[in-house]
């Protein structure tokens, strides 16, 4: 008979599939006491009840690229890696769907459902993430402003509850979703509800063709004015984004096209006429197209508003960076840009920025940080208190012993 809690995830696991957490381990700097790694769903389970039965504080892991993202957990007994359980379970080309294991890279599940001329259109900065860890986060990129994030995307999903309960949400088609629409809550929810271990995604055929119309301004004001006629031209964006390397640098806002041959061409280079500023076509993306404006170890900040308010948000990071190598990019047409700060930027000071942002825009929420700018502030910020409880009721629901990522999420939940 099981002893101890570590002989108890062995004997539930397999010896090999359970270890001591160590260095590479941590979690926002927290080690966790023990690692153990599953492969499915059904191991998944059998983790969770064994850590139910001990009482054990569990943080979830795939590919490990967003670990360090969110808050620092209050304290983690075991580390549940995912990432062993990969592979597409059912790619229905005919129907628009696949359904993937949560530690399947999602670059994985884009080459598969490509050879049948389909995508996924969660185009990702990080090469490594995996399906669960970007359902966990909510990270989409660029094609989001025409396909929808990641919960708009997702029809069903598989969870393991803190006490070992698998629970499935959605199912296999597209119009499949009756009442509350479950896979919505655990989006973006950081591990916080549940151990995600399979999804089931909608997808879209692959365009024939691609252009990209790019333009520049040294102007705040007309940079919001390119993005908002390029939002409500006939065009048809499937993605408006923009690049400022620096705080009070030339921005590029750059919108995507997509759909026939020799047809987006025509459309694009009807498109740049109209825009002027010098608007040009490019045949392949911007070389910062899509990707993060911070390093693996530096500093991002997600900030937002109304589309129509980007010349406020370009304003707010150009006042608030006040002096700081300021990088800021993202979706233009969204009204979603991030912040990016070297690694080495003095804490206090991120700090300061991201204070100053607040006070000036709908919210702003770091990302990722080095963990002493994560001692300095809150990563994520002030939340009205109608909103807080309803949160902490959801998580009372699922979690009634707080034993999923404690402190992971908002307000420490």
């Amino acid at each position: 008979m099981p002893t101890t809690t570590k002989d108890a995830l062995a004997a539930a696991l397999g010896a090999d599939n359970v270890r001591d957490g160590a260095e590479p381990d941590e979690v926002c700097g927290v080690r966790p006491q023990w690692v153990a790694t599953v492969d499915s769903t059904e191991r998944a389970s059998a983790a969770m009840k064994v850590a139910a039965e001990h009482g054990l504080r569990v943080v979830p892991k795939g590919s490990g690229s967003k670990l360090d993202w969110g808050a620092a957990p209050t304290a983690v007994d075991l580390l549940l890696d995912v990432s062993a359980a990969t592979g597409i379970v059912e790619h229905a080309a005919g129907d628009l769907v696949v359904h993937a294991l949560a530690g399947t890279p999602i670059a994985e599940v884009g080459k598969t459902v490509r050879a049948a001329g389909q995508q996924l259109a969660i185009d990702q900065p990080l090469p490594t993430a995996t399906v669960g860890g970007v359902v966990a986060t909510g990270t989409s990129g660029p094609c989001r402003h025409l396909f929808g994030g990641v919960r708009d995307l997702l029809i069903g999903i598989t969870v393991v509850r803190a006490d070992g309960t698998v629970t499935t949400a959605g199912g296999k088609v597209v119009k499949n979703v009756a009442g509350y629409d479950i896979g919505k809550l655990y989006t973006g929810s950081f591990g916080t509800l549940g151990v995600i271990t399979e999804a089931v995604f909608r997808l879209h055929p692959v365009a024939a063709e691609h252009r990209w119309i790019s333009a520049t301004t040294t102007d705040p004001a007309t940079a919001g004015a390119l993005a908002d006629e390029i939002r409500h031209s006939q065009a048809v964006p499937t993605a408006i984004e923009l690049d400022r390397p620096r705080p009070d640098g030339p921005i590029t806002v750059c919108a995507q096209l997509e759909g026939r041959p020799t047809a987006t061409h025509d459309r694009a280079a009807e498109l740049a006429a109209a825009l002027g500023h010098g608007a040009r076509v490019l045949e392949q993306a911007p070389e910062w197209w899509g990707s993060h404006p911070f390093e693996p170890a530096g500093t991002g900040v997600r900030v937002a508003a109304e589309p129509a308010k980007l010349p406020h948000l370009l304003a707010a990071v150009q006042d608030a960076a006040d002096g700081l190598p300021v990088t800021t990019r993202g979706a233009a047409g969204l009204g979603v840009l991030h912040a990016g700060l070297p690694a080495d930027t003095e804490p206090a000071a991120v700090a300061a920025l991201v204070t100053a942002l607040r006070a000036r825009c709908e919210y702003a929420v770091v990302e990722r940080a080095p963990r002493a700018v994560l001692a300095e502030i809150d990563p994520w910020g002030p939340v009205a208190p109608g909103l807080l409880t309803l949160m902490r009721r959801t998580k009372d629901q699922f979690d009634p012993e707080h034993r999923l990522a404690p402190g992971r999420f908002v307000g420490g939940i």
